[in-house]
């Protein structure tokens, strides 16, 4: 069944790219409402969904011009990734707070507002036919799985501490929660004093970033986990296909990838009807063992 808020929270910190104090207001919505961003004041929503995405560029935008969302991948991937399909999410500001650079302070406040299912079964995207963008070395790719979801992420940097990294993960919330919820963000101190010059990440700091420079994360407490970079790249991937508008049951796997790949493998999947099909949660059957993601709630 479809799931919503049992409360509505609020969340308050710093864009990491704007660097402006934002606050937010996750609330309960009803069914078949999906997730839904209103800048403060206004009166159209913005659907979190591929065809409303104006930009990528180091982040996700939602709209354009004064009534633009951008940076809302980690709430989106907390959202997806506990399995809530209806929230009236209220901004303030231009940008999604950055909070720790991680999905782990959205996970808190959907804890602290709780979950409710709703009279309403969920409808999920069930992969049919293998779909692929690629770009240059880099590729991303849907393809058929029994049930569930899986992610396979690899990404391969020449610098250190990163190197070539790859993870495999049967996703489920409670997988969500202690393996990739916690991941942050990351960076080259290089680029980011580039793009301080270019009036860009004016927010983003060792509070909310992993900084990487000469080799190592500048971060005085470390990393939280020895490959969290990977971890990251798939929170991404999480956030980036929510905006599909539904769950997923299939199996993703990338090479390099980042929001531009994430985003161009969802918009050919919704171009290709032959590759996929719209699934009510009572139409499959459950299947054994742990609690797949969304697809068994």
């Amino acid at each position: 069944m479809q799931t919503t808020l049992a409360a509505a929270v609020t969340l308050e910190g710093v864009g990491a790219h704007s660097g402006r104090a934002a606050r937010l207001v996750l609330a309960p919505a009803e069914a078949g409402s999906g997730i839904v961003f209103t800048r403060f004041g206004g009166v159209d929503g913005l659907r979190a969904e591929a065809h409303n995405v104006s930009s990528t560029e180091l982040c996700v935008r939602l709209g354009s011009g004064a009534a633009s969302i951008s940076t809302i991948e980690h709430l989106m991937a907390a959202l997806r990734g506990l399995c809530v399909d209806n929230v009236a999410i209220d901004v303030d500001g231009p940008e999604i707070p950055a909070m720790d650079g991680s999905a782990a302070a959205f996970v808190a406040a959907i804890d602290e507002a709780g979950i409710v299912r709703l009279a309403a079964p969920r409808r999920s995207i069930e992969i049919r036919a293998p779909v692929r963008v690629a770009d240059g070395a880099a590729w991303a790719e849907l393809s058929p799985a029994p049930s569930g979801f899986s992610l396979d992420v690899e990404i391969s940097y020449a610098a250190a501490p990163i190197g070539r990294q790859r993870r495999r993960l049967r996703l489920t919330p409670a997988r969500f929660r202690t393996e990739i919820a916690r991941a942050r963000t990351f960076g080259f101190l290089s680029d980011a004093e580039r793009l301080w010059r270019e009036g860009r990440a004016l927010g983003a700091s060792l509070d909310n970033t992993i900084v990487i420079a000469e080799g190592r994360a500048l971060n005085p407490q470390g990393l939280r986990f020895a490959d969290e970079f990977v971890r990251h790249k798939m929170l991404d991937v999480l956030g980036d296909l929510a905006l599909a508008g539904a769950p997923i049951i299939g199996a993703f796997r990338s090479y390099r990838g980042g929001h531009s790949l994430n985003l161009a493998l969802v918009e050919t999947l919704l171009a290709t009807p032959a590759a996929f099909a719209f699934v009510g949660a009572d139409e499959r059957p459950r299947p054994r063992g742990p609690a797949l993601l969304c697809a068994s709630r």
